[in-house]
């Protein structure tokens, strides 16, 4: 027997023959059904095949230390073997393959190896690489929030106290700056997350070297504190297993975060829309054989006694047999209906556009007249106290970060004070701030809200949303509806908005369009005090993501006060309010454009003309009924908005105004909005830029006389 043979013996010594076997079975297996995929692939009964291919040894060891539907799992296309030694069978995988609707993973509505289960706690992943680390650092953030709120407790679904959060990722996605962002909140909160990167060394076709300053990403972490770091062949279960058990217990004992960085191979390439023949040559790839997992462990069993021959070979029939039956029964599945498609894009239990929502009519209000700021702070107030599970954070947002400076000072409460005081009153486990990084921010949201926490989190500016767009848009979008509603994560979004403030570039965007054109996020937009205080209360209390528009000149406007409302005041979304009645010509519009149609319409009736406006506070969804009454009342319409004017909101509206409404009207839709450029500092630049006035007031004439 070879000297590494033997040394292999030592190293298992103490796992049972069972145990063996068992491992040896589960990595067979994941690398059959990635077989079988490749034969489907071919012969064009499924329709991609991305491979777990040659990590199969440190996935199968991950499983095993770890507790299916007790810890927490965000793992990444390759993790195969992971999820069938967590309890996922080779059908369910395989009606991933053939996008069936009974894929527990995604119902057909993602691509294979898109990994989700609800009982096994796998959260579903997506394909962007790097997205889900920030989400698993908010799921166990989730955790630890939980043991510093007592009333956390029975809010944070699946706490137990040392459950554990598993993350994984490739060596090229350890390039992505929400990695380090993740790494920099794990390590500072010493949060249970096992980081584990597995390295085969090329992303793509880009090896390490390329992808990482030195080509070794253990090396570079080794500055965080309380990280536990280990590295190891990823390609051998028994040392494999000794690395991942001494990461979790690190973990459970809540030491903080691990890092394991396992190396291992890739013997197929990247997916089968690549060809590695094409960058690797043939010796590189044949030496990287010689370290196949498979081939390696089953000759040590044979070598050492644990098998025969025979029954190793029994072991490969009885999987290769399963894998069979399973990939009939997988082609036999019916695809989703096509009637399906919709569903999920929202929730289907929750409905904020309900008269459940509406308590509007007949409100008392009482106490001196506030401002928006005054009006939101006081919603977020009372919905904090209502729900324990209201967590506020975001750049700023607390009065004092260093508590035991609390009585010192007056407090920070945000950049527009929208959240003063809310730290003083629930404490910093539940108000709190973030570092300066959106992203980290909405990632940390989405994982929180898996593990039912409610996140009001606050982005400082519309103008520095963009590093969070990712998230946004891939991940908070579309939880629900690539889940086929198994997973959801209903974040609200608070964010300020909008110019008129002498902001220019980057303090005055507007951008609603990039946001109202993604399914699954609710938008809206109050014009005042009242309406932003119902409308938020009915984003906190809804079940979908909600972005909250917030004008920052409308912030503290003498015109948009209002004396307070009761506790439960709501206002539905998708409820329109009518500012001003008028019967010659409609204005639609939202925001700081409101006030602006207001006063033209003013204006406009000294010269005879009636005008009507409409403000429609939430843009998605937005009350098509409204905007028919309005129409056939007045048979001309003008839309107003502060964005750019060219693809922008108004621009829809008026679209399908003229293709359902085209018999009721007298004359074009006229849409008066921003230039097709940016927003200047100097204020006649401004001016010049932004709708103003004027330029309602003249829309106002020209289709009168039309």
């Amino acid at each position: 027997m070879s000297s590494a043979a033997t040394r292999e013996t030592r190293d298992h010594k103490d796992l049972e023959r069972e145990q063996m076997i068992s491992i040896y079975r589960t990595m067979y297996l994941s690398r059959r059904i990635d077989d079988k995929e490749i034969q489907l692939k071919g012969q064009n009964k499924i329709f991609f095949q991305i491979s777990g291919a040659g990590h199969e040894a440190i996935l199968v060891a991950a499983g095993m230390v770890m507790k299916a539907g007790y810890d927490w799992f965000y793992p990444y296309y390759r993790d195969r073997a992971l999820c069938l030694q967590l309890g996922m069978t080779p059908l369910e995988q395989l009606l991933s393959a053939v996008g069936a609707a009974d894929d527990p993973n995604s119902h057909g509505r993602q691509m294979p190896s898109h990994w989700g289960s609800k009982k096994l706690n796998i959260v579903s992943q997506s394909s962007p690489t790097g997205t889900q680390i920030l989400q698993a650092v908010g799921s166990a953030e989730a955790s630890y929030r939980a043991t510093l709120v007592d009333e956390l407790k029975e809010k944070v679904i699946g706490f137990k106290g040392d459950e554990v959060v598993y993350v994984s990722l490739g060596d090229g996605t350890s390039s992505e700056g929400e990695f380090w962002e993740a790494l920099d909140t794990a390590c500072n909160l010493k949060l249970p997350v096992i980081f584990l990167v597995e390295d085969n060394g090329y992303a793509i076709s880009v090896p390490v070297e390329v992808q990482t300053a030195g080509g070794d990403v253990s090396k570079l972490v080794e500055g965080f504190p309380n990280l536990y770091i280990q590295k190891c062949d990823g390609t051998d279960p028994v040392e494999s297993l000794d690395v991942m058990q001494r990461a979790v217990e690190y973990c459970r004992e809540r030491k903080g975060a691990a890092f394991v960085h396992a190396k291992v191979i890739r013997p197929y390439s990247h997916s089968l829309s690549d060809d590695e023949k094409l960058y690797r040559p043939d010796e590189e790839r044949t030496s990287e054989a010689e370290r196949d997992p498979i081939k390696r462990f089953g000759a040590i069993l044979v070598e050492d006694g644990v098998v025969t021959q025979e029954e190793l070979q029994k072991i490969k029939d009885d999987v290769d047999r399963e894998v069979i039956e399973a990939t009939d029964r997988a082609l036999a599945s019916p695809q989703p209906a096509p009637e399906t498609a919709t569903q999920f894009v929202y929730s289907p239990d929750v409905d904020p556009t309900s008269k459940e929502f509406d308590t509007e009519d007949n409100i008392e209000l009482t106490g001196n007249a506030g401002t928006m700021v005054d009006l939101i702070n006081r919603c977020l107030h009372e919905e904090m106290a209502r729900d324990a599970a209201i967590v506020v954070f975001g750049e700023d947002v607390a009065d004092c970060s260093r508590e035991q400076y609390l009585d010192q000072v007056k407090g920070k409460g945000g950049v527009f004070k929208v959240t003063a005081n809310l730290q003083r009153k629930f404490g910093a486990a539940r108000v709190f701030n973030s570092p300066l990084a959106e992203a980290n921010i909405v990632g940390r949201a989405i994982g929180m809200a898996t593990r039912g926490l409610k996140p009001v989190v606050e982005i400082q500016f519309f103008d520095y949303i963009w590093p969070a767009y990712h998230q946004i848009r891939n991940e908070l979008a579309l939880m629900r509806w690539r889940s086929g509603n198994e997973w959801k994560c209903p974040v609200v979004i608070r964010c300020p908005v909008g110019g008129y403030i002498k902001g220019a570039v980057y303090h005055s965007q507007s951008g609603t369009t990039i946001f109202t054109h993604t399914p699954g996020i609710r938008v809206i937009y109050p014009s005042n005090a009242l309406d932003a205080n119902g409308l938020l209360r009915t984003a906190i209390r809804s079940d979908d993501p909600v972005l909250f528009l917030e004008h920052k000149h409308l912030y503290r406007q003498a015109y948009n006060k209002s004396q307070y409302p009761p506790d439960n005041f709501m206002i539905p979304f998708g409820k329109a309010r009518t500012v001003r009645e008028g019967t010659d010509i409609s204005i639609i519009t939202y925001g700081a454009l409101v006030q602006r149609s207001l006063v033209a319409a003013k204006q406009a009736e000294q010269q005879g003309t009636s005008v009507e406006v409409i403000d429609l506070r939430s843009l998605v969804p937005y009350d098509w009924e409204a905007i028919v009454g309005t129409v056939k009342k007045t048979n001309r319409v003008i839309f107003a908005h502060e964005d750019s004017r060219s693809f922008g909101y108004g621009a829809e509206i008026a679209a399908r105004i003229a293709d359902e409404l085209f018999e009721y009207l007298d004359a074009p839709v006229r849409r008066v909005a921003a230039l097709d450029t940016f927003v200047g500092y100097a204020p006649q630049l401004e001016d010049a830029i932004l709708p103003q006035v004027e330029d309602v007031a003249k829309a106002i004439a020209e289709l009168a006389n039309y």
